[in-house]
């Protein structure tokens, strides 16, 4: 079994090679993720790239072309491999890296690895065909799917020694994984459809003329589609003002990553904002040279000094 050790710097040679298999994932298959990440120091950095790893394992089971039986079992075989790692019975020389990775990364911080739990119950809700009626339903799933990475997350950059309302961070966290996955929903209406999901809360479709779905380029005939687009906008970024609070509790390269992936998806709603029908004609995204402004942004804690000077604001 992995023993505990002070940082993965110190870690054998397989589970650094392991770590790397993970981290060639993340690069792979997660740009904006991978983008924030770059900026932690290197046992932080594996870390997160072995959470995704199997993050990414989990979702794909989930959006692939198998057979809803078949992704079930495939579902229940993860959540035991889960398990295998959460009792500390994988070794070193398993043949599954990624569960290497992530045993090693859960002796060297306090990851919650209930959260991952939580992610296969979100990807079993998809495979349910869940419809959700009301933001609160909605947020059961988001919660599941990306709450509880933020949860994790924060398992792994930890706060500051002696940060004022550090007891709440989990909170934040919760929220900000929130706000990414309202954003997502937004971005990923009219792919989602195709899919024949839907995640917009029934009662806010009918609302604004939206019931009819979005199987094409444009918008059901007869409906507020940008009014549907602002309106959950509105929502998402009081998500992302009230997640935006964690910042002042991390330190200074763990804020800047959580601030470079949060500023990314801010970005993205700027822009879905400003052409709503966007999202019907294909997927929004950001340049490169945008991601790296953020980034910049990011390690400069421009982010955490302004949720820090409002905060103080708040209480004067």
């Amino acid at each position: 079994m992995i023993g505990a050790v002070e940082s993965s710097a110190h870690a054998s040679s397989p589970v650094l090679a392991a770590y790397s298999y993970c981290e060639a994932v993340t690069g792979q298959q997660a740009r904006n993720f991978a983008y924030g990440i770059r900026l932690l120091p290197t046992p932080k950095r594996r870390a997160m790239s072995a959470l995704y790893a199997f993050s990414r394992r989990v979702d794909d089971i989930g959006d692939g072309d198998l057979a809803d039986d078949v992704k079930v079992a495939r579902l229940e075989e993860t959540r035991a491999l889960l398990a295998r790692v959460h009792e500390g019975r994988v070794d070193e020389d398993d043949t599954d890296p990624v569960a290497v990775a992530l045993a090693h990364a859960a002796t060297v911080f306090p990851i919650p690895l209930g959260g991952l739990d939580e992610l296969i119950d979100g990807v079993q809700m998809d495979l349910r065909g869940e419809r959700y009626e009301t933001w609160d339903d909605l947020k059961v799933y988001c919660r599941c799917v990306a709450g509880a990475i933020g949860r994790l997350s924060l398992g792994v950059f930890g706060t500051e020694p002696g940060a004022r309302g550090a007891e709440r961070a989990p909170e934040y966290a919760d929220t900000l994984g929130l706000a990414l996955q309202l954003t997502n929903i937004l971005r990923d209406v009219r792919e989602d459809a195709e899919d024949g999901r839907t995640y917009l809360p029934a009662d806010d479709l009918a609302k604004f003329g939206c019931s009819a779905g979005f199987s094409g380029p444009t918008p059901p005939e007869g409906s507020d589609f940008a009014g549907l687009v602002h309106f959950e906008v509105r929502r998402a970024r009081a998500l992302f003002a009230e997640g935006y609070r964690l910042l002042p509790l991390l330190d200074r390269r763990s804020g800047a990553c959580v601030a470079a992936m949060a500023g990314i998806y801010r970005r993205l709603l700027d822009r879905i904002e400003r052409d709503p029908e966007a999202v019907l004609r294909g997927r929004v995204s950001l340049p490169g040279r945008e991601k790296a402004y953020v980034a910049v942004r990011g390690l400069s804690g421009l982010d955490a000094r302004h949720v820090t000077r409002r905060s103080v604001r708040r209480r004067a």
